[in-house]
């Protein structure tokens, strides 16, 4: 898989990480729903491997690549890894490091992108990288980087959305564009810069990383229910708060939307 073109890259707004205040912990953000509605199906996968792997995440290294507001960093300090995120926005930064510290959580926030990773050959543990790979400019960089500065016999967590007839119509469609149901910003996510299974299986092989599983996840409701549920807040009678609540993702075998896996590095 080659890097994405420009004239693609252009249409993407990354701008939207760099909004001033908090837009990460505020129930009435839109980026909370990682939190409510994204996280406990990715987290739930995440330690499971953990545990099935037999790693004792205490006094090992973990790094988020594109931590934005430190959302699932924090879930992976409490599992007891020593944890450092990075990411291009400073006011993503910003927030992550005051909440991170309002907790009481030991984290560590860099500045930096995914191509260019500032940290020394095998570096960590494992490597999380979550809602980021569909949005760089250069995957095959970012995985090669990854790999760079992962252990030998470290593993990699990520997950994506795929590229596929489905994932267009619901996660660009509905989601984003058609105002009846959309409650994310235009153009978060372009369709063109999704990645299937097999291409991020590809890259893998190619940086000396062991591809293990993918799981996908789908909607814990049905098509219609989630359609009532994105028409309520529409049209204002739910808040993005009342939305987390009702509305998540859980772990399927479906993949046509989204996807989490794991790879693990040669030794």
């Amino acid at each position: 898989m080659e890097k994405i073109t420009q004239t693609i890259y252009d249409r993407i707004d990354n701008e939207v990480y760099n909004s001033e205040g908090d837009i990460w912990w505020r129930p009435d953000s839109v980026l909370h729903l990682l939190k409510t509605s994204v996280n406990p199906c990715r987290v739930g996968y995440f330690q499971r491997h953990i545990q099935q792997l037999g790693i004792n995440p205490q006094g090992k290294t973990a790094l988020e690549v594109g931590s934005g507001g430190g959302i699932l960093s924090e879930e992976i300090c409490r599992m007891g890894f020593k944890t450092t995120g990075i990411d291009p926005s400073e006011p993503s930064l910003h927030t992550a490091r005051n909440h991170a510290r309002t907790s009481g959580l030991d984290i560590r926030y860099d500045h930096g992108t995914g191509e260019q990773l500032p940290y020394a050959d095998a570096s960590f543990d494992c490597v999380f990288c979550c809602d980021v790979l569909e949005h760089v400019r250069d995957l095959p960089k970012v995985i090669s980087e990854i790999a760079r500065v992962l252990k030998p016999g470290g593993v990699f967590f990520y997950d994506t959305l795929n590229r596929t007839f489905i994932s267009k119509l619901v996660a660009i469609k509905i989601w984003q564009e058609w105002k009846r149901w959309a409650f994310m910003p235009p153009n978060l996510h372009v369709w063109e810069m999704f990645i299937k299974p097999s291409e991020i299986r590809e890259l893998l092989a190619a940086n000396n990383l062991e591809w293990r599983e993918h799981r996908g996840a789908e909607p814990n409701a049905s098509i219609p229910k989630m359609l009532g549920f994105l028409r309520k807040r529409a049209r204002g009678e739910w808040t993005y708060a009342d939305l987390g609540q009702n509305f998540g993702l859980v772990e399927s075998g479906d993949m046509n939307i989204f996807y989490m896996g794991f790879a693990i590095k040669n030794m």
